[in-house]
């Protein structure tokens, strides 16, 4: 049932975005290093890689150069669309390419890079397995604003890694465990409330049974 509403969805969202995205496309093509789309190497559905879909936002090489997979608030890697992209998350609007034909749901767990992916522990791994990652989730939501959290650590690295990742990794799994039709919309819901006031803590009472967060992110969640 839910791959028919992914395959609804993503058709239908892409034909009554498109000439919004268009604009976008010619942006991209006229600026930076004149790439459109960016391609990341993402885990999926069996533990397998696959390409994920987004606008470019930064430098082709950003991955290889100082930084690495995480950003800086004025990073020198972005392109001059990039910032706004990413903060509106308009640069996510291609993976509906990645719903449409299968690849992902519009809800799921948050596909995250090789690397990363070999944080999550064997349990984590085989919950994950069957399941399509998402366009969103609960750990999207939890964690939208990752991203200006690590702005507030000083070591990224080991914040990311011994911190959010486990909780991530608990959260996804929470999901896997209860999910149904009934959650896969609600989350849908709570993914709008969440772009339309990012700094709302309605999830908190939104899923009160989900795993408790740890002491080290209270002041960021």
């Amino acid at each position: 049932m839910t791959r028919l509403f992914d395959i609804l969805f993503s058709l239908a969202a892409i034909l009554v975005l498109l000439p919004f995205m268009i604009p976008i496309m010619i942006g991209l093509k006229l600026t930076g290093e004149h790439d459109i789309f960016y391609g990341q190497v993402r885990i999926g559905k069996g533990n397998r890689p696959f390409k994920l879909l987004k606008f470019a936002t930064m430098l082709r090489n950003s991955p290889n150069l100082p930084g690495g997979l995480f950003t800086e608030k004025n990073d020198p890697r972005m392109l001059p669309m990039g910032k706004f992209l990413r903060k509106t998350k308009i640069n996510e609007l291609p993976q509906l390419i990645n719903i449409l034909i299968g690849q992902m749901s519009v809800i799921g767990y948050r596909p995250i890079v090789p690397s990363q992916f070999e944080l999550y522990s064997d349990e984590v791994k085989r919950k994950l397995a069957d399941l399509a990652p998402g366009l969103s989730g609960i750990g999207s939501i939890v964690f939208r604003n990752e991203e200006e959290i690590l702005q507030k650590v000083e070591d990224k690295k080991q914040f990311h890694d011994a911190v959010i990742m486990p909780y991530k990794g608990a959260l996804e799994c929470w999901y896997v465990e209860h999910r149904s039709l009934g959650l896969y919309f609600k989350l849908i819901l709570m993914t709008a409330e969440a772009v339309i006031h990012p700094d709302s803590k309605l999830w908190l009472k939104a899923f009160s049974d989900l795993p408790p967060v740890p002491d080290e992110l209270k002041a960021y969640l």
